[in-house]
């Protein structure tokens, strides 16, 4: 491995378009969208290189427009799974042993295409695969997937870089990074297409080769991700990409003697199976399997009574409501001082009510539609429940219809029970539920926040009281890892806001910081003596 030290510009975060009307950007998304809508792709697995169609094939439907087919994804079966890790196992020598800075042109290659040519080709997948109106697709799938290859190699390079001081004349300590012995295995969601493009890429910069398995609700972005590392040069079998169901996969891979680790966002309850599944098979393994996850969030933003309510409410729209919720860090619960509840109540009804529905295409669409039928009916199931319980209000939204598309308004319930479901669940869809306190309990309200959730992911604390941020900062330390101060909790920038949660949230390793790609190496430290002894005695032992 070389241990040149290259000037490698360093990382910024790319600019975010904002496809105004009458821009460039905007004419050129369009037309991309309108070209996605026109055929319908015929998406293949990549196995060490090669696209392989199996004939068994899925639709891939818009959500906000399920009766247009996008496409055919081609199912895979545990053999196809078992290809791909041999491909990974067989390019693993080589990748590894090729010099850093090579690696890092692949994928900083890969991050000017995407800001350049694939850009809106990618927006416009993600977009339609996804139901993510421009300004969410421009921030994820373009911008958080640039940021994270120019980072991720800015971290590697400082990894490689870093080195024991140098102690005394006649020995040399050196430290090598050496990529996990075996493949690792990335696990995808559909939310956003940044993260299915991180979590193969960051072990596979450090030297790994992957087995990927996206989402089905995502794989028509994963396709253009697949397709724009290979123009940038990655070679066969590093990132192998499989579309097969969960269990299939699980059984093979948990079971590989070679599987080195997992790179997951997703469920927690999934998350917890996967790690007992390792658990329960340590034995087979040849080594102890990394595992990085980020799970699930039940995100919270606390008001105290000197809160800017303005502030308070754009968050809150914001933060609840972005992607009809469908984030990990989306604003679920919110606590309200009781004095200022009547004018957020007002203020937030107003801003939810001037929200557009709608799909994609139509850029004057705040709120697109959520995923799938099954997210759907969960979601209008606990609108539902809502509606017939005693402890809660509707106070906007509510309504819900998936003739056409799976579109479910943005919701508020205000609710006297600190503990009701939808306080405690996880429900990633547009329902925000608020809890009203009073005033001077704002200390106890911290409490209860922290205690509420089995989640730690993301929140945040609204306040112009210094005392009361300082106070919230202290009480709420494991409630988040990623705490925000008159913000929302959502929109964490690569290099600005590490992402990642603890308790129930995942192992917070950190995606955007040199912490994840740590996880993806094994160090090696190596001593060299110029001028080794030849005598065992030490002058200690001499005679007086």
């Amino acid at each position: 491995m070389s241990n040149a030290i290259f000037n490698i510009p360093p990382a910024t975060n790319e600019p975010v378009l904002n496809y105004a009307p009458g821009s460039a950007e905007r004419k050129a998304l369009k037309a991309a969208l309108t070209h996605a809508r026109s055929y319908q792709a015929d998406i293949p697995m990549y196995i060490n290189g090669k696209e392989v169609r199996t004939g068994k094939t899925a639709p891939l439907n818009p959500p906000h427009d399920h009766k247009h087919t996008l496409g055919v994804y081609h199912k895979g079966t545990k053999e196809h799974i078992k290809q791909a890790i041999d491909a990974a196992l067989a390019a693993r020598h080589k990748w590894a042993a090729m010099d850093w800075e090579q690696r890092a042109s692949i994928f900083l290659k890969a991050a000017d295409l995407l800001a350049g040519p694939y850009r809106y080709k990618m927006n416009a997948a993600t977009m339609l695969g996804q139901s993510k109106n421009a300004y969410q697709a421009e921030i994820d799938s373009a911008c958080e997937l640039i940021d994270f290859l120019r980072f991720n190699v800015q971290y590697m390079r400082e990894i490689y870089t870093q080195q024991p001081p140098v102690t005394g004349k006649g020995v040399w300590n050196r430290i090598e990074q050496r990529p996990l012995e075996g493949f690792v295995f990335a696990l995808t969601p559909f939310n956003f297409t940044a993260i299915s493009g991180n979590l193969p890429t960051a072990p596979a910069m450090m030297g790994n080769t992957i087995v990927w398995k996206p989402s089905n609700t995502q794989i028509y972005a994963a396709h253009v991700i697949m397709e724009l590392l290979a123009e940038a040069g990655l070679p066969d079998g590093v990132i192998n990409l499989v579309y097969v169901s969960g269990p299939e996969a699980g059984d093979v891979i948990f079971s590989h003697p070679d599987f080195a680790g997992i790179h997951f966002t997703g469920s927690t309850e999934v998350f917890k199976g996967i790690w007992k599944t390792i658990g329960e098979n340590m034995p087979k393994y040849k080594s102890y399997p990394r595992i990085v996850g980020e799970t699930g969030g039940k995100d919270y933003i606390i008001a105290h009574p000197s809160a800017d309510v303005d502030v308070l409410v754009t968050a809150l729209a914001r933060g609840a409501f972005e992607y009809q919720g469908q984030k990990c860090s989306a604003a679920s619960r919110t606590y309200i001082p009781k004095s200022l509840f009547p004018q957020v109540k007002e203020k937030l009804v107003a801003e939810v009510n001037s929200m557009k529905i709608g799909p994609v295409e139509d850029f004057r669409n705040f709120i697109n539609a959520v995923i799938d039928e099954k997210s759907f009916d969960k979601i209008a199931g606990y609108i539902e429940n809502a509606r017939k319980s005693a402890e809660v209000e509707i106070i906007a939204g509510g309504k819900y219809d998936k003739s056409k598309g799976y579109f479910i308004e943005p919701t508020i319930l205000v609710t006297s029970n600190p503990a009701y479901t939808t306080m405690c669940e996880e429900i990633f869809g547009p329902v925000l539920t608020m809890y009203v306190y009073d005033d001077e309990r704002f200390e106890e309200t911290l409490k209860l926040v922290d205690s509420t959730s089995e989640y730690a992911l993301t929140g945040a604390v609204i306040a112009r009281d210094r005392y009361a941020i300082d106070m919230a900062t202290k009480a709420l330390t494991h409630s988040a890892g990623n705490f925000y101060i008159n913000d929302k909790c959502t929109g964490a920038v690569v290099g600005q806001q590490p992402f990642g949660g603890a308790r129930g949230s995942g192992t917070n390793d950190k995606a955007g910081a040199m912490i994840n790609l740590l996880r993806w190496v094994s160090p090696r430290t190596i001593k060299e003596t110029f001028v080794p002894a030849t005598d065992y005695r030490y002058p200690f032992m001499e005679a007086e």
